[in-house]
């Protein structure tokens, strides 16, 4: 086996950012009472700015003024952390979280599949590098090894366990995920190197570390296994942001929106699936909520899309109080099943899928606005179409284009029908110019009480528009407008 550490050294810092504050700025996390809080952990800004673990908040904004302290969460760490391994479960089926800060990623069952190490490697962080997060990714064949390695360096790539241990052996003890206190009482009796821990007989130095450390120390060599709980994607995606502040204005809810779509985006890639509907849960104060629905005609991942599907709707809200937190949930999660198009496809580029079309339409008009048209098996022309809500059958969808043509072209059988059916027939306002085509008489609906005796005719008025228009059976004159041909 051969396993990939991914070791994220600011998770903590990074899982408790706002949205709108920069990733290069310098950041704390502070614990201790609430009035005379102490500097936990800095980020590479603040530590170059002066700041160290162990001062009070007030010491480190002396040194830098604008630096924020924040609390530490460990739910967000642990979501973060999770979403990571959903990035990394595109690589891998064997996946472990190693918290708070690292995964490790058993990589050799892969290497075939992607090419090599190095070419996989590239795909790795060409994703992890879209996080924006600092990093370290060590390879070694123990997975307690690499996880040491990457704790010191990054870019370390071992394939052997002779290899292993003899680079183990340079390793300072302090770096070696020891407690603080065994690798000081090490360092204090002249053991800097883990070289010289391992040259130690086991006796002596189980007698001076104790079994749990002397386990550790077996198992960065892999001299003992060691059982890692594989991580399994959840079933469903849930996902909440409490501001710091109110916002009353919804452009205020785009940006911590489109973070929370695009790590949408991400699950969805790693099920290899796609979302058909999701919520948004807008949380005021008092304990009252929005809730937004975007259901979706076919499955989707794309997170752009999903933004502006979700943007389109959000707009159309009226906040009834200020936002103090956002949630996105996602239950409705289906497999994805792309459309299949020709392979000589002679649609102009730079036109926009039928779906994609309905899908704005909807999102921006509402549900309710946009049906599709059914024909009825019926000759009256008032009863022989009804409209209906848009089903969730993406060839069905895909087909309504073409099912409209059909239905619209003259095959021969029965006459031409125009574009647009009144619902009513109405009297036409002056005498047709011209008859265009016709009678075509139309005789039925005896049985419902619904009977119907017209001659229909394609007629030309003065204003030139072609019309569908019908007499009584026998007569002409007292015109009554049926629809219009485009």
């Amino acid at each position: 086996m051969l396993w990939a550490c991914l070791y994220f050294p600011e998770l903590p810092l990074d899982a408790v950012r706002p949205p709108d504050c920069a990733r290069e700025a310098a950041a704390v996390l502070v614990d201790g009472p609430v009035r005379h809080p102490r500097v936990a952990m800095v980020n590479r800004a603040a530590r170059l700015a002066g700041i160290r673990s162990g001062q009070s908040l007030a010491a480190a904004r002396a040194l830098h003024a604008d630096v924020p302290g924040w609390r530490r969460d460990v739910e967000a760490e642990r979501h973060l952390l999770t979403a990571l391994a959903d990035t990394a479960y595109r690589f891998s089926n064997e996946v472990s979280l190693a918290p708070p800060r690292a995964l490790l990623v058993e990589v050799g069952a892969s290497l075939g599949l992607f090419g090599g190490w190095a070419a996989l490697e590239r795909r790795l962080r060409a994703d992890f590098d879209g996080w924006a997060l600092r990093y370290r990714l060590a390879v070694a064949p123990v997975a307690a090894g690499a996880r040491v390695l990457a704790n010191c360096r990054d870019g370390i790539t071992l394939l052997e366990k002779s290899q292993l241990i003899n680079v183990l052996s340079c390793f300072s003890v302090e770096n070696c995920g020891l407690e603080r206190r065994t690798s000081s009482s090490l360092s204090a009796m002249g053991l800097d190197r883990l070289g010289q821990v391992f040259a130690l007989p086991r006796a002596e130095l189980s007698r001076r570390i104790g079994p749990a450390a002397l386990l550790h120390l077996d198992r960065m060599r892999g001299l003992v296994g060691e059982a890692l709980a594989s991580y399994q994607p959840p079933t469903r995606y849930q996902r909440r942001i409490e501001f710091d502040y109110r916002i009353d204005r919804v452009e205020a809810l785009l940006f911590p929106l489109q973070r929370m779509l695009r790590d949408l985006g991400r699950f969805l890639v790693t099920r290899d699936g796609g979302v058909q509907s999701f919520e948004l849960i807008l949380e005021h104060e008092r304990q009252a909520t929005t809730r937004i629905t975007v259901g979706l005609l076919e499955a989707q991942r794309d997170a752009n899309l999903l933004l502006e599907l979700a943007r389109t709707r959000l707009e159309r809200v009226t906040l009834v109080a200020p936002v103090q937190a956002l949630n996105v949930i996602a239950d409705d999660l289906p497999t994805l099943r792309p459309l299949h198009e020709d392979l000589f496809d002679t649609a102009p580029r730079g036109t926009m899928e039928w779906p994609m079309l309905v899908e704005r339409l909807r999102a921006r008009l509402g549900d309710e606005a946009v049906c599709r048209f059914l024909e009825v098996a019926d000759h009256r022309p008032h009863r022989a179409w009804r409209l209906c809500p848009l089903d969730r059958d993406p060839s069905r969808l895909a087909a309504l284009p073409a099912q409209r043509k059909s239905a619209g072209e003259h095959t021969g059988t029965r006459p031409p029908r125009p574009l647009w059916l009144l619902r009513k027939a109405i009297p036409l306002r002056s005498t047709p110019l011209h008859i265009l085509a016709g009678p075509e008489r139309i005789e039925s609906g005896w049985w419902d009480g619904d009977d119907q005796r017209h001659d229909y005719y394609i007629v030309q008025t003065r204003e030139g528009q072609r019309a569908w228009a019908y007499v009584a059976s026998g007569e002409i004159g007292n015109w009554m407008l049926q629809g219009w041909f485009a």
